[in-house]
């Protein structure tokens, strides 16, 4: 019998590229991890929203609780150290669960000292100004039908009355804006009954004045 020729052994032929593919997906696989250790480290207290706070309600203890979230650093949260500061205050929109409190979104009672009252008024949208206002402003409010009462030779126009915006609700559906406003207790009656009627003309003062 002739001899079997012996068979060479089958060599694979190495594919270097996917020993660099190899390489880069363990590289990406130890980059995330660094990546995601690193952002659970960056984490950071918080105050959050537990329940709904209506415009103008005073914010408790039970309406804000502390949350650990990763926060970009260009957003102005309120830290979570500051919980006790910011209760009692007032909340100058509707705040629902769940939202990060920001700077801006919780605002001082405006409760008026001694010797001043404070007074809401309703301002259709074409009696307010263009720039808007703002807690601080200070205005003059004027009692637009006396006033013309007094143009047309009935009576005396009352003088403006001097106030102090302390806060400002959203726009509503029709357009209306309520502000709160501190004025002196003599004139908050005055005021007061010509918001009701519907007749207050503002008038902004220049900062500092």
């Amino acid at each position: 019998m002739g001899q079997t020729a012996g068979l060479a052994p089958v060599r694979g032929r190495r594919r270097p590229w996917l020993l660099g593919l190899g390489a880069l997906l363990a590289a990406l696989g130890a980059l995330t991890v660094v990546w995601l250790v690193g952002a659970a480290g960056q984490r950071q207290e918080v105050l959050a929203v537990r329940s709904d706070v209506a415009y103008g309600q005073v914010v408790t203890a039970d309406d804000i609780t502390i949350a650990r979230v990763s926060v970009d650093p260009g957003v102005a949260v309120l830290p979570g150290a500051e919980r006790s500061a910011d209760v009692g205050q007032v909340a100058p929109t509707r705040l629902t669960p769940g939202m990060l409190l920001t700077a801006g979104m919780l605002e001082p009672t405006g409760e008026p000292g001694p010797g001043r009252v404070l007074v809401p008024i309703a301002v259709p949208s074409e009696r307010m100004p263009a720039g808007g206002l703002r807690a601080g402003d200070r205005i003059l409010a004027v009692d637009s039908e006396d006033a013309a009462a007094a143009d047309g030779g009935v009576g005396v126009a009352a003088a403006p009355i001097p106030a102090t915006v302390v806060r400002v609700g959203p726009v509503d559906i029709n357009g209306v804006t309520v502000i709160d406003v501190t004025t002196a207790s003599t004139a908050g009656p005055a005021l007061a009954v010509a918001a009701a009627n519907g007749h207050v003309a503002l008038v902004v003062e220049p900062s500092g004045s």
